[in-house]
Parts: C-alpha cells; sequence; structure tokens
C-alpha cells in the first residue's frame, strides 16, 4: 500500500481532507441534506438498497451522499456496514398477492382484473429536459390529491393458471441458502441464482436481459405483470405461537410470460421469468426476470445454444458490482516489485531475441 512510500501516510490523510472538500463542493452553495437525498433521490435510494442488500432508506441516502453519487462505492458502503448488523431472527416469507399496489400494469391483458394502475413512472412523460426544475421557488402546479389506498390484487398470471396454460411453480417450505452468508457455489439453485440477480448490478443484468432480446437465449416475454407496492414483514414469535407485523417495505415485482413449445419432460405451456427488488426498481425487475428465465434452460429440458445470459458462472460470477470493483480498482494499488520483475523477464526475453538475431545473420 501507499503508507509503505515515504511519506505515504501524510499523502493519504491530505487526500481524505480534499476529498471531503470535493463532496462538499462549493461553500456558497447550501449542503444536500441526507433527508433530501432520501425524499427527492428515491430511485438511486432504492438501488443502493437493493444491491447492498439492506432496506433502510436513510442509511442508503446518508451512503449516496459519502459516495459523492457514486452508486456502486455507495453500496459497497452499505454491505460493509450490514456486517456489522446483529441478525435478531428471519422474517416469514412475504405475501406480493397482499400487497396495496402504487402501480400495476400488464402487457398480456387490457382489462386485468383489478384493472391497470399507471402509478408514479417515466413510461408517459416526454423526454425533455423541464427547466422549472431549475428555477428556485418557481411557480409549480399544486400536487394532485392522492388516490385512497388501493386494495390488494391477484395475480395476474393465476389466471392463466386455471387453464393450465403456464406452468405451476412448485411448493416448498425449505429455508433457501442465505448468499450474503454462505458463498455461492456453482451449479446453484433458482433462489440462490435470484438473490444472486437481486444484488447483481443493474446495468450488468440490463445488459444480459438486453442480449436475450436480441437473440442470445431462448426468451421470448410479455410482461405478464408487474407491480410495485408496500408489503407487510412478518416474524413468527416461539412465545405468542403465531407471526406478527413488525413493518411493511415497499417492492418492485415482475412477472414474465415466455413462450415454450416443450421438450422431453415438459409440455408446450407458458413459462415464467421472475423479478424482485426493494423499492421501485422496474427496469431491474424486469431485467432480472428475462435474465432468470435464460437461465432456466436446463431444468425445463431445452437445448444450451451457448448464449451468455444461459450461462449460470458468466452471469452470476460477473454481477455482483462490489467484487467486481474490488477486483478491476486493485490494479492501481502499488505494484512495484511485480512489475519489476516483469520488466527484468522482457528485458531477458529481448536480449535472447536479439543474440538468436545475430546469429541468425
Amino acid at each position: 500500500m501507499y503508507v509503505a512510500v515515504k511519506g505515504g501516510e501524510r499523502a493519504i490523510d491530505n487526500a481524505h481532507g480534499w476529498l471531503a472538500e470535493e463532496r462538499r463542493g462549493d461553500p456558497g452553495v447550501a449542503e444536500l441534506s441526507v433527508a433530501q437525498i432520501r425524499e427527492q433521490l428515491r430511485l438511486a435510494v432504492n438501488r443502493v438498497m437493493a444491491e447492498g442488500s439492506l432496506y433502510d432508506p436513510g442509511l442508503a441516502a446518508l451512503a449516496i451522499k459519502q459516495a459523492r453519487g457514486d452508486l456502486i462505492e455507495a453500496v459497497f458502503l452499505i454491505r460493509a456496514y450490514r456486517t456489522t448488523l446483529p441478525r435478531l431472527g428471519g422474517s416469514a416469507p412475504i405475501d406480493t398477492a397482499a400487497m396495496a399496489p402504487i402501480r400495476r400494469i400488464s402487457a398480456t391483458f387490457k382489462d386485468a382484473p383489478g384493472g391497470q394502475v399507471l402509478g408514479p413512472t417515466f413510461d408517459y412523460t416526454h423526454r425533455l429536459l423541464d427547466f422549472k426544475l431549475a428555477a428556485e421557488g418557481g411557480d409549480f402546479p399544486p400536487a394532485a390529491a392522492l388516490p385512497s389506498a388501493p386494495a390488494p390484487v391477484p395475480h395476474i398470471t393465476e389466471f392463466l393458471n386455471r387453464d393450465g396454460m403456464i406452468e405451476v411453480e412448485p411448493a416448498s417450505d425449505a429455508t433457501p441458502p442465505d448468499l450474503t452468508r454462505e458463498p455461492m457455489d456453482l451449479p446453484t439453485t433458482r433462489p440462490l441464482r435470484l438473490q444472486a440477480l437481486t444484488r447483481g448490478d443493474e446495468g450488468f443484468v440490463l445488459s444480459m436481459a438486453y442480449s436475450t432480446q436480441r437473440g442470445y437465449g431462448r426468451t421470448h416475454a410479455f410482461v405478464g405483470e408487474l407491480r410495485i407496492g408496500t408489503v407487510a414483514v412478518e416474524c413468527d414469535i416461539p412465545e405468542l405461537g403465531f407471526a406478527i407485523c413488525i413493518g411493511e417495505v415497499e417492492v418492485t415485482e415482475c412477472e414474465t410470460v415466455n413462450q415454450f413449445k416443450g421438450s422431453k419432460t415438459e409440455p408446450p405451456q407458458f413459462t415464467r421469468g421472475y423479478g424482485l427488488t426493494f423499492g421501485q426498481n422496474e427496469r431491474k425487475a424486469i431485467a432480472m426476470s428475462l435474465v432468470d428465465r435464460a437461465l432456466r434452460w436446463q431444468e425445463l429440458g431445452e437445448d444450451f445454444i451457448g448464449a451468455p445470459a444461459q450461462d449460470e458462472e458468466f452471469v452470476l460470477m460477473h454481477s455482483d458490482n462490489v467484487q467486481a470493483t474490488g477486483f478491476l480498482e486493485h490494479i492501481k494499488l502499488p505494484h512495484y516489485v511485480d512489475f519489476q520483475s516483469e520488466m527484468e523477464l522482457i528485458r531477458r526475453l529481448r536480449g535472447k531475441a536479439l543474440t538468436q538475431k545475430e546469429a541468425a545473420e
């Protein structure tokens, strides 16, 4: 490390001080508060919570401020902090069917049971800069009255199940492994794959999903349902003999419906892709569901066509942005001894090659 260099420790302290100045920016501009980040940069907060595996908007906002807006660095900070927290118990699986959705759309049924709820989304906005947002204290239209609390609505894929048109998800009471506490072994199981994709870098998962749409994978997906809303988190209390609600979390859930011609083991039917993330994070949830479906080729009896999104080892071992960042950025640390040995090797090889050339002449 640079500490070993003469004056290195003082230089590092100065670098920390300079970083603090850069983080603060112009002192003449009001400092950005953690509360402002939490409330006004929610999509960034949601991404940090999802990839950091910790649902705490306040801590995610603090990490974003500390990281100067570098979301991967913020994810790193959240994961590091998460390791210091005691584990008091485990929660029961959340029931997304009981979700009160603020957004719920389907690309498969126009008149979806329970209705379509557009909710807060960029989907229908013009991609033009709104300079009103830059006018401090400008006149803004009054906020529309919030609708009454939505009632839970059933999952749309349940209606396909009535006709046997879509695969039935096998029920299991087994506790899935915890990727945050146990190393991932390959080949792995679908629950562990989904955990890895949830924690994976949004850009990488999006790229893998896009590759499946361009033909590098056997998926032709329709968004069966995309829903965003709050769900209750419950814990079983042995002394009471029943579960109690300890809070609520906002999640985004996506189920895709995919064509499937059948295989030696499965009949022709629709198959599922699934994505679930913290907060409003629909691009990540949709991308997850596409990659999830591509990775299921083996269990569905499909042929491996060599697509990157079908390769479990390639996808899961390269999706973690914190691990990738650490491996990538370590090369900027001192490698003086290694480089000197490389230089000495090149000198010997060049000398040998020159000697052989002179002998040939």
